[in-house]
Formats: C-alpha cells, structure tokens, sequence
C-alpha cells in the first residue's frame, strides 16, 4: 500500500489514450487481427470515456487517435471529370493486372488455406467465452444485441419468454450493416443506435422512441458519436470525408428542432462527445495529436452554451471526468510530458488551478482509467507486466495487485454502473484466451472468475526480452513459444511490429496465434519506439524526424531473436499492418536478408506522396506524426530516406503478401498497387542480373478484396483472409 495525497508526485506517468477514445478505438495493430464471432460485436454500450465504435478484431485505423482533422471536404474527381483521365486508365490497368496475377496463383493457397480455416474454427468454438452479448442495466431493465436485434428484458431475468425484441436492423433496410453503438436516454423512452456497414466507414444514427411498439422517430446519417444529455436532448458529431467537425443537438420534445452547437475550424482538429461517469456533463473533446481542447454542456441545462474548461495550449492533452463538483483531469501538463491525473474545481477549471492527484513511478504506463463513485481504477504496465491499481477517495489510499505474469492485455466488460461494488475485467494475452476477473471495492481483493468451462493454455511460455537498439536505447520483445519444442533455432518465427501513433500492438487473443504455438511456430512481438508501450516519450521518439529509430529498433530486435536461438533469417517472417506496413517495408528494403517472407494488411507504403497531397482527407492531420514535406525540404529528404515505395531497388527480397481492400478510404489502393509493381519489377531486376544457378525469385502477390474495409470485414472474409495469409506464410517457411 502506497500513501496517496494531492501533494505527492511520484515522476513518470505514461498513458495510452484509450481514455478519449477505445474506438480505440482502437487501440493496437496487429496482422492477424480480424477475427470476430460470427455476427457478432462488441458494442460501445457506455456513456462513458471508454468508446468501442471498432468492431473487435479489426484493423484500426492507421490514422488513428480521436484527433483527425477537420476541414473542406475535396469532392471525388470523378464526380467532376466526365471523361476518364490517364491516370484512372492506369489504375484500372493495373487493378486487373493485380486481380489476374491472383487468379493465377491463388490456387496453390486453396487446399492448406482450407484446412487452417477449419481449424481455426474449431479453436474459436474451444476458446471463445460464452457468446453473450454486452448487456447494459439502466434501473431494473437490461439491454442486450444479438444478430443485428437490440432486445430488452428485466434484470437478472433474459429467459426466451421474458425477452422483447425493440430494433432489428434488417426488418429497417439495413441488411449489410452491423449495430456499432447503443445509448439508452435516461427515462428510458428512447433509445438511438448506429449502423455501420462493412464498406464504409459511415455510420447511420436511428432513434426510436420506445413503448408498447417502438416506432423510428429520426434517422440521422453520417454520426460519429452521440450521447443523451437529457430524456429528450441528443448531441451528436457528423462525420464527413473521415472527419468530424461539427457538434449538433437535436430535441425530441413537442417543439423539435436541430441546430449546430459547436463547430472547430482547426483542419489539425477531430471532434467527438461522451458523457462523464455520473452523466453531470457532456464533454465536447477537440483533440489534434499533440493539443486537445474540452468544452462542458451541463445536462442539468443543455441548452446552454458549453463551456471552456482549459484553452487550447500546444503540447498539452486532456480529458476530463467528474466527481463531487470537481474535474478529474488526465493530461500531459507539466513535466515529464506524461499522463498524470489531476483535479480543478467545476467553477474554476483552468489549468493554473489544476492540482496533481496521482502520478506513477518511472517507466509505468498507464492504459487505461476507470472512474466510480468513490474509487478510480488504473491498469498499468511495468516492464511488460499488468497491475491494476485501485485509488479510494475515500480513505486516500491506493492498492496496488501485480496481475498474473501471463497477461499481456485486458479489456473492461460492458459498461460499469458508476456506483458498482464490483468491476469487471477480463486479461488475455495473445495465445491466452480471455479469463475473467473481478474486483471487489467493500472487499478490496481481486477474483478470479470460473464461470466458462475454457481450457487452460499449458504448453505455451511467454518471455520478456530487450533488444539494444542503434542508440543503445533497450526495445522490449515478448516471445512466446511451445513449451515442448526442441531446437528452437529451426522453428518457424513470425515477428510483429507495428510502431506509430502511440499505439501499443494488439496483445489480445485470437485463435490463429495459438494455432502457429501449437504447431511450434514462434511468435514475437516487437514494441519499437512510435508506439505507446512505454508512454508519451516512447512515441515521441519514433516519429517526425525520429521515425528512423523504429527501424533500428526493429532491426535490433530481430537480430537478438536469432542471436538468441529464436529461429533463423530463413526460417522469419515479419507481420504489419496500416501504418505498420512503414517500418515492416522500410526493414525490407534495407536488411532484406533478416527474413524470408513478408505479410502486410492494408499496408501504409507510400509516405512521402501521401504526405505531399494536401487534398487528401487526413493528410492535414497527419504532419503531426510524420511531418510536414512540402514546408519542409529536410522533412522531404528524411521522409524519402525511409519511405517504403521510394526505396525499393533490385536486390534479393523477401516473399510478400498483401491483403489490400477497394474500398480502404484511408490507404488508397492505387499506392498498394504502384509498390508492388515496382517492389516485384525489383525482384525480378535482380534474378535477372544475377543469373545464379538455383536463384530464388520471391513471390510478390497481391490479394485485393472486394469487400470490407480499413477497420471492418465481415466474419467470413476475415476467417478467409488469416488463412490465406497463414498459407502463404506456412509455404514460405516450412517448405525452406
């Protein structure tokens, strides 16, 4: 146990910021990340910090955080040219070119990509806990989805015949579309829900006003986030062209109306809404990747105009929660530029009267935050290990629970009423199927919940490692490999990386990973500076002009695996995804010879023409994280030195397989396209110079998918593509 004062000031917090946004959003990259339970998602239940407009298993956007920018929209030029210009000519070329080199070869893939998709079917029904849905209590009702119906039951009784279905989304015309998001007014009378279809990353707000027959009483398109502030008071964002620039309030009294409350005119700037723990406040959050803003619109009278809690001040992030008529506030003021959780008076919010309340020792990161009644939760890392430390407001006291040595990742269940006595989590690990935990306020103690009959991962061990880096800088790894495996310098090695926006890599469970250990493959994972495995710092020292570092820490984490017996060059792949696909493809043009084959999904390949296209929806944003080339001529020089596309040359490359997607509004297909043409022109530049007996030619194949997009595909093509994907990786390096 640990004092806990405002006064103390222990250096070094370090934050992912799931809090403003788990659609975090998404949270973490990783290749093999697509699989969801069939018709099955995990919803954003909460009116809380913690959003889950992502789907679980996907791709998350590669220009992520919740601060994409906001500005013109630039109309498609096809909309404005009538006759086709040489470049679409191009890319319809090239598109087909793409589509018939697939045809041809994706027959050698059928038969073993068959046979892993059957097994990793049976894996998902061994492991998968129970498929209930997210259920969430308001009063003595529960709510719940199942198979695109929203139903409602009392609590503690969801028996078939006590059950009343209140939405379905195909009886409403959307049959392609899955339910993203739900929010319960707080008498109960209505309820608005978001679809989002596969293609698109568009989502539609129905509200319905509930009763013996619920009834559709506004559809509203293009909603980011929205939030009941009242009985019949809805605010909500627009989204448009993948930006969200404006706050709406819409009222479902006898006088109905709909007007524009907000609007941010920074193009750096992304705007989402939630509601606090104890709904008092709406927050209005304008973040950019480095800078946030925080309006307040007290729900006791929403139609006032919000209110500022703390100008926009560069460098400086934060967000806010309530309790006992003062903000509780996570931000990166003050030194070290880290997360710390802070506090203000409602009436005197400004950051000259923010008071520091809690801070953690150096090198601990802080993932994610959860306020109650009388207690804050904190989930930390330290050294790659999980602890969950529980801060009372009562007894100003923090207790600190060093969670079991395998867990690599948690999630927190549904939404926690914010005057429970128990929270709810689960821990997970890659190879690890979630298992389910409790913590108990009146009991202070943490316990293990048996309630699935779910075998226990045995024959898998998981080791922490560092790798020094160009600068002496110590990465971590974490490997895990079958415990039964001998000769460990012969087995099949599948690293990851991902290494950009501050995001951690996707540590949670999916059956496919746990396939390759059972089989004595070896999988590690890589967190390079640009992620958010170490804090704000470990970011910051991987992006704009530092983005060089990641390489080198990738470089020398491979390397230490082999040195340390961990496989071979002949025997590895590398695994990216999204902006992943920068530092996976930048390591495959300068030390081709660490592997042997390469996966990217909806790979980021091709930065500096991306970041000199200033009409590009989120290119505006983005100078944040990789710079900004046309401002800046050294900005282009070093841009240039480590861009994927623009350093391909001929020499002897790795196998590559990319799964990219034609309706990917965030990785245009048409840059996936020109790098592998010039990445397999290199390849074969090369066999060809050399003319050696027996030369190896690589495999360069290109699987577009028709359907899905950056973030979601349905549960069949994703089972689909891990397969193909595990095919193409199983032929590479078990057939050396």
């Amino acid at each position: 146990m640990m004092c806990w004062t405002a006064k103390s000031f222990i250096q070094g917090l370090s934050y992912s910021v799931k809090y403003c946004s788990k659609d975090n959003h998404l949270q973490k990259i990783c290749l093999y990340s697509k699989l969801k339970p069939k018709k099955c998602h995990i919803l954003d239940w909460s009116g809380s910090t913690r959003n889950s407009t992502v789907p679980p298993g996907s791709i998350l956007p590669w220009r992520f955080f919740s601060c994409k920018q906001e500005g013109t929209e630039i109309p498609c030029k096809r909309k404005k040219i009538a006759s086709i210009t040489t470049p679409e000519l191009l890319y319809k070329d090239l598109l087909k070119s793409e589509q018939k080199n697939w045809n041809e070869i994706s027959g050698r893939y059928k038969a073993m990509a068959k046979r892993i998709k059957k097994k990793i079917e049976e894996l998902h029904k061994k492991y998968t806990l129970s498929s209930e849905s997210p259920r969430i209590k308001v009063g003595e009702s529960v709510y719940f989805e199942e198979n695109g119906c929203i139903f409602l039951s009392k609590a503690n009784d969801v028996d078939e015949g006590n059950v009343r279905i209140l939405f379905s989304a195909e009886d409403l015309g959307f049959d392609d579309a899955f339910i993203q998001r739900i929010r319960i007014s707080p008498d109960q009378r209505y309820m608005a829900t978001s679809l989002k279809s596969e293609n698109s990353e568009a989502a539609t707000c129905v509200v319905m006003k509930l009763g013996d027959f619920p009834v559709v009483e506004k559809v509203i398109p293009n909603v980011f986030s929205f939030e009941w502030v009242t009985n019949d008071v809805l605010y909500y964002t627009s989204q448009k062209n993948l930006k969200c620039q404006d706050v709406f309030m819409t009222t479902f009294t006898k006088q109905k109306h709909t007007e524009l409350v907000y609007t941010e005119q920074d193009a750096r700037f992304f705007v989402d809404i939630y509601c606090t723990k104890d709904r008092r406040f709406l927050t209005i959050n304008s973040n950019s990747k480095t800078t946030s803003e925080v309006w307040l619109v007290d729900c006791r009278h929403p139609f006032k105009s919000p209110v500022l809690v703390q100008a926009r001040t560069k460098g400086v992030i934060y967000h806010i929660e309530h309790r006992n008529d003062e903000l509780y506030i996570l931000t990166t003021y003050g030194e070290p530029a880290e997360y710390k959780l802070m506090k203000a008076p409602v009436s005197s919010s400004g950051m000259e009267n923010w008071q520091l309340v809690y801070a953690l020792e150096e090198k601990t990161k802080l993932i994610d935050l959860e306020m109650f009644s009388d207690h804050c939760i904190l989930f930390l890392q330290n050294a790659g290990h999980l602890y969950l430390n529980v801060i009372s407001f009562v007894s100003h006291s923090v207790q600190s629970i060093k969670l079991p040595a395998w867990a690599c990742a948690f999630e927190l269940e549904s939404h926690p009423e914010h005057t429970t006595s128990t929270c709810y989590f689960q821990l997970t690990s890659p190879v690890h199927p979630p298992k389910r935990f409790a913590y108990s306020f009146k009991e202070n103690n943490l316990i293990e919940q048996a309630v699935q009959e779910v075998p226990i991962i045995t024959n898998c061990h998981t080791t922490r490692l560092l790798a020094k880096s160009k600068d002496e800088t110590l990465v971590p790894i974490t490997v895990f490999h079958n415990t039964n495996s001998k000769e460990l310098h012969r087995k099949p090695l599948l690293v990851h990386v991902y290494g950009a926006y501050g995001i951690d890599l996707n540590m949670s469970f999916k059956e496919e990973k746990l396939l390759l250990i059972e089989e004595g493959w070896i999988l590690a994972y890589c967190h390079v500076r640009g992620g958010g495995e170490l804090g704000q710092s470990w970011h910051k020292d991987g992006c704009q002009h530092n983005k060089l570092k990641g390489l080198h820490d990738l470089k020398a984490c491979i390397m230490l695996l082999h040195e340390l017996g961990f496989s071979q060059p002949k025997c590895t792949a590398l695994a990216a995804a999204s902006a992943g696909g920068v530092l996976a493809g930048a390591l495959c043009n300068s030390n081709p010879e660490l592997i042997r084959a390469m996966v990217l999904q909806a790979p980021f390949v091709d930065v500096l023409n991306t970041m000199m296209k200033t009409h590009l929806p989120l290119t505006i944003e983005e100078q944040e994280e990789w710079g900004n080339p046309l401002a800046d001529e050294k900005c282009m020089k070093y841009i240039k030195s480590y861009c994927p596309y623009h350093n391909i040359k001929p020499q002897c490359y790795p196998s590559v397989f990319i799964t990219a997607y034609e309706n990917d509004q965030r990785i245009p297909l048409t840059g996936v396209l020109r790098y592998v043409q010039k990445l397999r022109k290199a390849a074969l530049d090369h066999a060809g110079r050399t003319k050696k007996k027996g030369n190896w030619i690589p495999n360069i194949i290109l699987d577009i998918q028709a359907n899905g997009s950056h973030c979601d595909s349905s549960w069949e093509d994703s089972l689909n593509e891990v397969a193909r994907q595990l095919a193409f990786l199983k032929k590479e390096l078990e057939d050396v």
